[in-house]
């Protein structure tokens, strides 16, 4: 399982997610024994690092 680099710098973002999507990250995180925040990190770098090369905005131009 990944494992959450600990003393990483931060910044605050404000998302707004469906309810549905709160209540199973937060059933996840629990079973897990993680912070809810830890898993939406865990969340959001698996899916960075697994994106489709057709689904990369940078290798689109996009960004």
């Amino acid at each position: 399982m990944f494992k959450i680099q600990k003393g990483y710098d931060t910044v605050n973002k404000t998302f707004r997610l469906p309810v549905e999507l709160v209540e199973k990250l937060d059933e996840l995180a629990f079973q897990n024994k993680l912070s809810l925040n830890q898993l939406v990190i865990q969340c959001l770098n698996y899916a960075v690092e697994n994106l489709d090369d057709d689904d990369n905005l940078h290798n689109n131009g996009k960004i």
